[in-house]
């Protein structure tokens, strides 16, 4: 009997740590990763700060939660194994204003209900001895979160896969799924798993599934702190987040390579794969406008999204000193027709498919977590 073929389409982090679970738990599968770009690991995953997420923020008991925490631990170990560049530098959350103290106190207890361990409050002196050059009345200190090259991991587990027999097709996008599957007229799958990130409703709606909620492009615009300036920063410095959106607002992070970034800011982005204002594509540009949740988004949050413009448009008030503009990526934020974001990971099953189809922050730190909540789900369906 001929081995049970794998397609899964996106070449990126969380596809490829779902091939290697796939492979490493199943390894009579045949595995093909489909990938568009000429490289993996091109957008969401090489275009993120490189943060390690230990679940601080998530709803307790919700799949960022649970992942996020199993799947920092994962990716700490996997790092170690393959001697992948990392370091867990903790991180702070200040708290500037007494209305924050509220939502600093309730992260807190969201981290503890989510199981993080060596959480710790600390008073304004105690900010500084950690943080000089910080100003807070009160943080939160969360010691298992760090940083990674995120590039590092996706070419080792493409190197991995390989050895042990999987495909990884890199410049192969699937414009065409015909039932079956059938993909591009030529490569023929018996199970198809979708993890295509900025396009995977896109990608969807070729498998015949109706696009309920949308991508919606949300751009985050980075600054580098300067050269001589650097010394600011010890650690990675968060604000206390608006629990409205899923944005966890501008901070500061070391990065495993050297610099410290400030960022990111979050606009509607004109293309899919729009990293500047002058990167623009009719179809995506087309695609978000003409969605209604969008438009209903926009009339329930207007100066949250004005003044994000005008951030992004002025350096002064971004950020008056220390900084200088570097990169951007851009978030595949899925979004529902009444203008909700979807604020958890979203996985559709299919009797011969599965589909993520939200997964933007934390699913680079969870992704090995991820590849495996995948594998638990279709497992019975690939023996």
């Amino acid at each position: 009997m001929p081995p049970t073929r794998v397609a899964i389409i996106g070449g990126g982090i969380v596809g490829l740590a779902t091939a290697l679970r796939l492979q490493t738990r199943l390894p009579h599968l045949r595995i093909t990763v489909f990938e568009k770009e000429p490289t993996v690991g091109r957008h969401q995953t090489g275009n993120n700060s490189g943060v390690l997420h230990a679940g601080l923020y998530y709803k307790p008991g919700s799949a960022k939660a649970r992942l996020a925490v199993n799947g920092v631990r994962q990716m700490v170990a996997f790092c170690q194994e393959h001697g992948i560049r990392h370091e867990i530098c903790g991180k702070l959350v200040v708290a500037t204003d007494p209305a924050e103290l509220p939502r600093l106190h309730d992260l807190h207890s969201r981290g503890q209900q989510n199981g993080l361990s060596g959480l710790r409050l600390l008073k304004a002196e105690e900010i500084h001895e950690i943080e000089p050059h910080a100003a807070g009345i009160l943080a939160l200190r969360v010691p298992e979160e760090g940083i990674v090259d995120y590039q590092h991991v996706c070419d080792t587990m493409v190197r991995l896969l390989t050895a042990q027999g999987a495909e990884v097709r890199t410049n192969c996008p699937i414009t065409q799924i015909e039932p079956g599957w059938r993909l591009n007229g030529n490569y023929e799958a018996d199970f198809l798993i979708n993890c295509a990130g900025l396009h995977c409703d896109r990608v969807s709606a070729l498998a015949g599934e109706r696009r309920e909620a949308r991508i919606i492009p949300f751009r985050g615009e980075y600054y580098m702190i300067k050269p001589e300036r650097q010394f600011l920063v010890r650690h990675l410095i968060y604000p206390v987040p608006d629990p409205a959106f899923p944005f966890l607002g501008v901070h500061f992070t070391r990065l495993i390579h050297g610099g410290v970034e400030a960022g990111p800011n979050a606009v509607l982005a004109f293309a899919r794969e729009g990293y500047r204002w002058t990167n623009i594509s009719i179809p995506d540009l087309w695609d978000s406008l003409t969605f209604p949740g969008l438009w209903r988004f926009l009339v329930r949050y207007p100066s949250m999204a004005s003044y994000e413009i005008r951030r992004s448009l002025s350096h002064k008030l971004f950020c008056p000193a220390d900084v200088e503009r570097c990169g951007a990526g851009v978030r595949a934020q899925a979004m529902l027709p009444n203008g909700d974001l979807v604020q958890d990971f979203l996985i559709v099953e299919r009797d011969k498919a599965l589909h993520l189809l939200n997964a933007p922050s934390p699913a680079a730190t969870a992704s090995l977590a991820i590849g495996d909540e995948i594998v638990d789900r279709i497992a019975a369906r690939l023996t």
